[in-house]
């Protein structure tokens, strides 16, 4: 299938238009139109090579909404002219005990990115959501609810299931009390879905830039994070803190607001923190611990919670020719708070 995105042709270099031909529908395989693709800070990583390991041409994009136009003959769920999502992953080993435990995510093989990933059949590359169209074995396609806005969905398939994954495995309910450090693309998720779940929320920022904007998200508190005072008060405080900074960050800063057997669950930064004071976790029980996305399964409960709760991101819709301005933008965090291409946008 010829088809038609944006691509960064070496490391750092901006996107441009980038024609490529996707594979052939194996038995297995859904074929889908891309309606939306969002933007998240993951793409620019990988754009840049931040984190080692990308190949050129790279088309990036995880957060993708479509519509199905084809089928392979085995595929039972879907059908054409339905309307699916694809989030961070297109393919795993299916045989190991992280597979057969729903989480692929953590495959012992290795799971397929749904760009610069390679694909298990024929080696090649994957390409992601910046493109007209994409070819995605039918296990790891989504179900969207009829009643949410499609155009504001696609963030959910990444920011949506790594801000859900950690509050639904940490047990968050009614009366749970949770932090989220960062107010953007991944907090302001983390903020929707523990309301959501009916805890009560407390954003944490620096200054007291944010406040105006996490009461509007519905956040009941908000503590600024350089405020002496109000960090001593909040000591003890909450049960989980989803800690969304991107960069390396001081983790003692927010360990001694855990109460007993509290856990802080890192979603932002990929790499190095500062080094960490145990004191707070040996005279608390408390937990530090990451989380990456969600399983299939668990990204699909998701969306359907996303759906009987209508929880949607912020969203600023774009064309594709300024997604090298939205990647400036994204840099200096003017984005409330997501990104979505409009692939219609785009010349096939």
């Amino acid at each position: 299938m010829k088809t038609v995105g944006y691509a960064a042709k070496s490391q750092g270099s901006e996107l441009t238009e980038f024609s490529f031909e996707r594979r052939d529908l194996r038995n297995n395989d859904v074929a889908i139109e891309i309606l939306y693709c969002g933007v998240c800070h993951s793409d620019l990583h990988a754009v840049r090579n931040d984190w080692g390991g990308s190949k050129y041409p790279l088309v990036p994009g995880h957060e993708i909404v479509g519509k199905v136009i084809s089928v392979g003959s085995d595929v039972t769920k879907y059908q054409q002219g339905n309307t699916v999502a694809v989030g961070c992953m297109v393919d795993s080993c299916q045989s190991c005990d992280q597979c057969h435990n729903h989480e692929e995510q953590f495959c012992r093989e290795g799971m397929v990115g749904t760009y610069s990933g390679k694909d298990r059949i024929n080696g090649e590359m994957t390409q992601g959501g910046y493109s007209k169209h994409v070819v995605v074995r039918e296990e790891f396609v989504l179900s969207v609810p009829k009643n949410l806005e499609l155009s504001r969905v696609a963030p959910l398939l990444c920011a949506g299931i790594t801000t859900y994954s950690p509050l639904h495995k940490w047990g968050v309910k009614k009366g749970s009390r949770v932090a989220v450090v960062g107010l953007g693309g991944l907090g302001h998720m983390a903020v929707k879905n523990a309301l959501a779940m009916g805890a009560t929320v407390t954003v944490i920022g620096r200054t007291e830039s944010k406040k105006e904007d996490a009461i509007e998200l519905g956040a009941q508190h908000y503590l600024v994070s350089n405020n002496d005072d109000e960090m001593k008060n909040a000591q003890s405080a909450f049960d989980v803190i989803i800690d969304t900074i991107p960069v390396k960050h001081d983790l003692s800063l927010y360990t001694p607001l855990l109460d007993i057997d509290g856990t802080l669950v890192i979603v932002g930064q990929v790499g190095p923190v500062d080094e960490l004071n145990t004191v707070p976790l040996l005279m608390g029980r408390r937990r530090v611990a990451g989380s990456l996305i969600g399983g299939i399964a668990e990204t699909q409960q998701m969306l359907d919670f996303c759906g009987e709760h209508n929880v949607l991101p912020e969203c600023e819709m774009i064309n594709i020719d300024e997604i090298n301005t939205a990647y400036e933008r994204m840099e200096r965090s003017d984005v409330r708070y997501r990104f979505v291409i409009d692939m219609a946008s785009i010349d096939v």
